[in-house]
């Protein structure tokens, strides 16, 4: 019975890539392009805080319309990719995953959006000067995630196409990596909380910084998400 079940595996998966040739797939029709927008998001919205931090209005809004930019385009390659579904039947992929694979990565787009959102338009939203260099490094760590989550995306778009021991190692070691990097961002995101409300001020400013700390930290955890649905569709 093992024996049969080994065979109709390996059977199917001798078929799947010579339907990949036929057939697109949601890596060929933007899935790929989706998670490149994510990543180019997620490096418009370090330069943004790295230009507030250091007192740069302008550049600050420049990034800021550029996350918006970037957003929008997001929103058209989702539609496409989307558009493609009903065709997805031949790679025995879960569409609810897939979907719940975009929806995580606009999770990432909202976060940014919601945390520069709240910088700019808020006045009592200032990071204090024993914070700067934490933010620093929080930003730099949550965004990590998401290049180990092209990387995982486009692995996994090389194994569908092969269904190559060697892919399957590298969406493994890929998947590895970003779980250690969000854990990574977790760390961090903690030992701020705990730093925040260890300072001398105001509640309100306690509370706005807290709940900046907590939305960068966000980012990770959408991040992870995504590369765990991306695993499960290749399962």
């Amino acid at each position: 019975m093992k024996n049969s079940k080994q065979s109709i595996i390996k059977e199917k998966h001798m078929r799947i890539p010579f339907l990949y040739r036929i057939f697109k797939s949601p890596f060929d029709e933007g899935l790929q392009e989706h998670t490149e927008k994510v990543k180019e998001c997620a490096w418009a919205f370090q330069q943004a805080m790295e230009s507030l931090i250091s007192g740069n209005g302008l550049s600050f809004e420049n990034h800021k319309q550029e996350v918006i930019r970037i957003k929008s385009e997001s929103d058209a390659i989702k539609r496409r990719v989307r558009g493609h579904l009903p065709g997805l039947g031949f790679l025995s992929m879960n569409k609810y995953q897939l979907l719940m694979y975009l929806k995580e990565e606009d999770k990432i787009l909202d976060a940014i959006d919601r945390i520069l959102g709240l910088l700019a338009g808020n006045s009592s939203m200032k990071i204090p000067d024993i914070m700067k260099k934490d933010i620093y490094l929080l930003v730099d760590t949550a965004i990590e995630p998401i290049e180990e989550l092209s990387n995982l995306v486009a692995e996994s778009g090389k194994y569908l196409k092969s269904y190559s021991e060697k892919q399957r190692a590298g969406i493994k070691k890929c998947a590895n990596l970003l779980r250690q990097k969000k854990q990574e961002t977790t760390q961090i995101e903690n030992s701020m909380i705990r730093k925040t409300f260890a300072l001398e001020t105001d509640p309100v400013s306690i509370f706005l910084m807290a709940k900046l700390i907590e939305s960068i930290g966000s980012i990770s955890v959408h991040a992870e998400h995504a590369g765990d649905m991306m695993q499960a569709m290749l399962s």
